[in-house]
């Protein structure tokens, strides 16, 4: 599983906007890369991301093998109610990833 970085306020006022981004440290291969062996380095890049605020999609994110290394996503959502926010990916090796933070509205 990739490591990741979530950066948004922990504290917000109801109707206020939190901005959100997010750092997944992965090497996204674009499959045109060749090795030390002189042999492509297989395709493997994350290409669905998903975002969820109290159980509801916030946002969705579909990437390609044209996103850095790395990459940073950066959104933003309406404070609504104290809760979670949830992501989570998928890269083409099928490997998963997940990450969470908290959201505190008064």
């Amino acid at each position: 599983m990739a490591l990741s970085r979530i950066r948004m306020s922990e504290q917000a006022r109801r109707g206020e906007l939190v901005e959100v981004s997010i750092l997944i440290q992965h090497p996204m291969e674009t499959g045109f890369r060749r090795g030390p062996n002189g042999e492509r380095v297989p395709r493997n890049a994350i290409h669905s991301l998903r975002c969820r605020y109290n159980g509801v999609d916030v946002f969705r994110a579909t990437l390609s093998s044209g996103i850095a290394a790395n990459p940073t996503l950066r959104f933003f959502l309406v404070a609504a109610d104290s809760g979670d926010v949830d992501f989570w990916w998928l890269d083409d090796d099928e490997v998963e990833g997940s990450a969470k933070a908290q959201l505190t509205v008064a």
